[in-house]
């Protein structure tokens, strides 16, 4: 399974050129498969941009979601482990949208599809995909 960092779905919902061809390559086989993922704090995240005005959707946010899941995408919800998993990383930063979704990839033996480079960076993530690539 791929799981999408926040800003990588919105970067593939907008056909943002940054996506690189490996990383599109390997979420269009997932699709494919039926393997490819988003944290449940995804969503959320995206609400709290598109309330600040960081970030436009051009439908209401239920909709869009809506119409998400039913082109395939898997929204993995959060669970007691997973948040537990979260509390518990070891020498990663402290954003807790960040941690959540990690500790989803990580509880669900999900690759990340990211270009943060904070998670990137951190070597007890071993199955990552730099989403710029």
């Amino acid at each position: 399974m791929l799981i999408l960092d926040t800003h990588v779905l919105v970067w593939l919902d907008e056909g943002n050129p940054r996506l690189g061809t490996q990383a599109l390559e390997a979420i269009d086989h997932a699709l494919a498969d039926g393997q490819l993922g988003v944290a449940t704090i995804s969503f959320w995240e995206i609400g709290m941009l598109v309330e600040k005005g960081r970030l436009e959707i051009q439908t209401e946010l239920d909709t869009w979601r809506v119409e998400l899941l039913k082109n395939g995408l898997i929204e993995i919800p959060l669970d007691g482990p997973t948040a537990l998993c979260a509390a518990q990383l070891d020498d990663f930063h402290g954003d807790p949208a960040d941690r959540l979704i990690v500790a989803t990839a990580l509880k669900t033996s999900a690759t990340l599809v990211t270009a943060d480079r904070r998670i990137l960076s951190w070597d007890k993530l071993s199955r990552k995909l730099e989403a710029t690539q």
